[in-house]
């Protein structure tokens, strides 16, 4: 047995010891080449030997390639390092199922292993979901040695044989020119014995195809003569991995991984999400529901043919998927934000472009009221200046005498002479000619009735056209009062709103100007014009 000084290197997979199995195997598969049919017999069967041997002697371990020491003198198991589990992602895969939980290995768990580093020499592949079957990855591989494969990759210990010499027996059969002949054993011990049936249905290797799906040709290999004298066979040179999709593109990656999965048409797959399992799914159920985000990365999975549990995102074979469903819902995402963005965009132009419209709608009408407005004031200032003033107030007879009785109730037009009534010059205020009046007027008997009305002073001074005469603005108040007497204005007073003496004084000489009804008496009449 060896017992040299081991030396390692690093690959994304893990640590590779130097001068072990698994350096020879990482280094072929750098170059794209495989081991033959008789390297990888020459390699398994002595291995099957010595591991039958130690497992005899009661040892038990992790077998897989970082702990096979490979030098010219052949293939032997380093037993002083295969007692600790591997680090190498590859070498994992070659543990058996109930090894993956840090229990050593016996008999069983060793053929399973024999059988995933044989499939491995010959493929270049790792066993686990997924895996092609041997026939797909190496089309030159013998039927008979694909159906050894399915037993010895069955992964549960009570359905997988346990004679590791009877697999010798098995594989030297396949190729005796890679290795000398292995000590005689039953190879119906890899069927069934007194305490074991093997069912391939549990294999880690993938169900054969229907019957009516035929079987990829393999291209003619070269051949060439191995060994000498009466052991010398004819054997074919191992043939070239087969054509395919640029492995370099993702999605092809991806599109090549689904297809072996699908290969598998077991319902193997667990899933516990939220505390339920939920299953079992075949790979391609399980590729559905992780693409429709039922399923995600951060929920396991149980293979409940490997009895591996894991996350999602841990599994080599699914992680891709998930991650690729969520890219694209994460895509979706953002599509439809942008959308949302460009929609809620769109309506907040629609509604400026809307506001702006009504906007210059209102300005257009608001212009056009003022062109009608003053296109009005300027046809009917006096109807307009009409409706703006209040009731005509009249303090009719200032000083009051007696009632003429020739016009009883007031209203008529006194044509006499002044008789005893003051008369007041005209030229000033409103209050100046009510204070003069009344200091000349002498109290006679009785408070007469005035003798005009409000009617009479209405009809001159709600016909507000004088105002236009003196360029009245609509929002401007106007307050008139005028003391009358004899038909003339002797006292005239005006107040606009806001203040502004020029148009006060103009319209004060305007209200001077009208014609009002005669009376020798002297009457008041106080309106206004409210600002629009």
């Amino acid at each position: 047995m060896s017992t040299q000084h081991i030396t390692t290197t690093s690959t994304a997979e893990g640590a590779v010891p130097g001068n072990t199995l698994r350096e020879a195997m990482e280094i072929r598969r750098v170059q794209g080449k495989r081991f033959t049919l008789r390297e990888a017999v020459g390699i398994t069967v002595p291995l099957c030997t010595q591991v039958a041997a130690l497992h005899a002697a009661g040892k038990t371990f992790f077998l897989h390639p970082s702990v096979l020491d490979h030098g010219k003198a052949g293939t032997e198991l380093m037993v002083e390092v295969a007692g600790t589990p591997p680090t190498h992602e590859r070498d994992r895969a070659c543990l058996a199922p109930e090894e993956r939980r840090g229990q050593r290995g016996d008999s069983r768990a060793s053929v399973f292993s024999v059988g995933a580093i044989l499939y491995e020499l010959l493929t270049g592949e790792s066993v686990g979901p997924g895996m092609k079957r041997p026939s797909e990855a190496a089309p030159d591989m013998p039927t008979n040695l694909e159906v050894l494969l399915g037993k010895a990759l069955v992964a549960d210990p009570k359905h997988r044989p346990g004679d590791l010499g009877a697999l010798a027996q098995a594989l030297h059969q396949l190729c005796p020119s890679g290795s000398l002949p292995p000590p005689e054993a039953d190879v119906s011990h890899l069927d069934h014995d007194q305490d074991f049936e093997v069912d391939v249905s549990l294999s880690m290797v993938p169900p054969a195809p229907s019957e009516l799906t035929p079987r990829p040709v393999a291209a003619a290999a070269a051949s060439r003569m191995v060994g000498e004298g009466p052991f010398a066979v004819m054997e074919a040179e191992p043939a070239p991995p087969p054509s395919g999709p640029n492995m370099a593109d993702p999605t092809a990656r991806l599109a090549a991984l689904k297809e072996r999965l699908e290969s598998d048409p077991r319902p193997r797959y667990i899933v516990v999400k939220d505390g339920m399992d939920h299953g079992p799914f075949t790979a391609v159920e399980l590729l559905q529901q992780i693409a429709s985000a039922s399923f995600v990365s951060d929920h396991s999975v149980r293979d409940t043919i490997s009895n591996d549990e894991k996350k999602i995102g841990e599994w080599e074979q699914f992680a891709q998927f998930a991650e690729q469903a969520k890219l694209n819902r994460d895509i979706k995402r953002e599509k439809k934000a942008f959308e949302a963005v460009v929609v809620a965009e769109k309506q907040r132009m629609q509604w400026k472009t809307l506001i702006g419209v009504t906007l210059l709608g209102m300005i257009g009408a608001a212009g056009l009221a003022i062109l009608m407005r003053d296109r009005l004031n300027s046809k009917h200032d006096e109807v307009v200046h009409g409706d703006k003033a209040t009731n005509v107030d009249v303090d009719g007879g200032i000083g009051a005498g007696k009632e003429d009785k020739a016009h009883p109730g007031g209203g008529g037009h006194w044509t006499g002479g002044a008789g005893s009534f003051p008369q007041v010059s005209g030229g000033g205020s409103c209050e100046a000619a009510i204070a003069k009046y009344q200091e000349e007027y002498t109290i006679g008997g009785g408070n007469g009735k005035p003798d005009l009305g409000a009617a009479d002073f209405g009809n001159v001074l709600n016909r507000g056209g004088y105002l236009n005469a003196c360029g009245v603005p609509s929002n401007m108040g106007v307050d008139i009062c005028v003391a009358v007497q004899n038909g003339r204005a002797v006292g005239v007073t005006v107040r606009t709103n806001p203040s502004n003496p020029g148009i006060a004084g103009c319209i004060a000489g305007q209200v001077r100007g009208l014609g009002y009804p005669a009376h020798p008496r002297m009457d008041v009449a106080r309106t206004s014009f409210a600002a629009q």
